[in-house]
């Protein structure tokens, strides 16, 4: 589970030309069992009243070596131990708590493949906002395993999305070679954590404060302009 880092303000290799020219594009790579991508992109979406801008999401994909059927949470634990796990948990209900959030930690590390697969499914059917939040509140808050194939269909199936379509468009592996090239894109750009948001030609990374990310929208705009 990655711990926020501090903002990076250096020029991102290979951004800075697509953002001139697109400065309200805000690219995020994350994963749905990061919990401070939960929070920060839930604070970036905050912040549509006061900025105009459209956030292209990155399925990335940081830890592959979870088993398909998930890692009971508290054997993960257990080799951390309890007051490392608390200390951690604290930290991440606090910045939740900050931005309108409440979470819980989840009772299954689960690999989240599949769910990124359909999060492909879902933003080429208009469902991709709602069906983020709707994955990240089941491991987050219901603390459902989303590697289970049956829990992704019933999610999909909470936002609107035909479960019979996205088994087949899952079935087919339609969207495996979009997250490999998305992974090859990160390393090859220095991306090894997430959340990573690129603001304006710029990697602001780890879930931040709305204010933070307001001077640094703010900035990407004056950039713009």
């Amino acid at each position: 589970m990655d711990r926020p880092n501090p903002i990076v303000l250096t020029a991102y290799r290979g951004w800075e030309r697509m953002v001139a020219a697109m400065a309200t594009k805000i690219a995020v790579f994350s994963d749905f069992v990061c919990p401070f991508c939960y929070v920060g992109l839930h604070t970036l979406r905050q912040l549509r009243s006061e900025f105009d801008f459209e956030v292209q999401w990155r399925g990335f994909q940081i830890h592959p070596e979870w088993p398909a059927e998930g890692t009971p949470a508290e054997d993960y634990y257990r080799k951390i131990g309890e007051e490392r796990r608390k200390a951690a948990w604290q930290m991440i209900q606090n910045l939740a708590a900050e931005s309108g959030l409440e979470m819980r930690p989840p009772s299954v590390l689960a690999n989240s493949q599949l769910a990124l697969q359909a999060q492909e499914f879902a933003i080429e059917h208009q469902r991709g906002d709602a069906f983020e939040e709707r994955v990240y509140r089941a491991y987050f808050y219901d603390r459902v395993n989303i590697g289970d194939p049956a829990v992704v269909r019933e999610l999909a199936r909470d936002v609107g999305l035909d479960p019979a379509q996205l088994d087949q468009a899952l079935a087919e592996d339609r969207y495996a070679m979009r997250l490999k090239n998305t992974a090859m894109v990160a390393s090859q750009n220095g991306i090894s954590g997430v959340p990573t948001f690129i603001i304006g030609g710029y990697p602001l990374v780890g879930a931040q404060s709305a204010d933070v990310m307001r001077q640094v929208l703010q900035r990407a705009i004056e950039i713009g302009a």
